[in-house]
């Protein structure tokens, strides 16, 4: 069973870490664009299930023919939703974020595969930024991420702490980059190849290009430290 948790990209309330340089209307089509190819993605690899938790409402984003079932995300904090996320399961599972438009159905293979949990109980995808972008469950126990502290530089390890002290058996992913800032959406951009890089492509900007390479402003600068798997979920 395969899982997608994400939120509806409405400018102003997805990305907002991408504005600026972006506008807000520009950082939600960004938003929508790695969703969509994280999605297709999803509808490429071998799943019993495919289930969008979400949100908001569907758009154009949303594969058709794909058999994708929707949810609504449960109230709460992240680490609450992605608990009832699981929580919907009646299998392994593999829950996955928006954030990684880079994301392969070969990097998923290990976890996909016929043997993907021989002598394995759960799949771990640590973030460049301490967060995980990919968590799966043998047994989907919703009380293995229920209480994680969310949203700082050490959740990933936390989470994956978490897993181990359960005395699970824990199998990584490659680590991977979240899509939260703009230098991040450029990097990206450059490894992936699908609807997320052309779109970046179109909106890129000599002006916008310097804003990346440069120091940040206090405008692009988070509050808060965060992890991979943070607001934008």
């Amino acid at each position: 069973m395969l899982l997608v948790i994400a939120k509806e990209p409405v400018p102003g309330r997805v990305k907002t870490r991408l504005v600026p340089p972006y506008t807000p209307t520009e950082a939600a089509e960004l938003a929508a664009a790695a969703l969509e190819d994280t999605l297709e993605v999803v509808a490429r690899v071998p799943a019993r299930r495919r289930v969008l938790v979400l949100s908001g409402s569907t758009g154009p984003w949303l594969p058709t023919g794909a058999g994708f079932e929707v949810v609504p995300q449960a109230t709460g904090g992240l680490d609450e939703r992605i608990a009832a996320a699981f929580a919907l399961c009646d299998g392994p599972a593999l829950l996955l974020g928006m954030d990684t438009p880079q994301l392969t159905a070969e990097l998923l293979a290990p976890v996909t595969g016929p043997r993907a949990w021989d002598d394995c109980d759960a799949w771990f995808g640590p973030a460049v930024d301490g967060g995980f972008w990919a968590l799966g469950l043998a047994v989907p126990d919703p009380e293995l991420a229920r209480g994680v502290p969310m949203s700082t530089p050490h959740t990933g390890a936390a989470q994956r702490r978490r897993l181990v002290d359960a005395g699970l058996r824990v199998r990584d992913l490659p680590r991977l980059r979240d899509m939260d800032t703009a230098p991040d959406a450029a990097e990206i951009a450059r490894q992936a190849s699908g609807g997320f890089a052309a779109r970046h492509a179109e909106l890129a900007t000599p002006a916008r290009e310097t804003r990346r390479s440069g120091p940040e402003s206090p405008a692009q600068r988070p509050e808060h430290p965060r992890s991979g798997r943070g607001r934008d979920v």
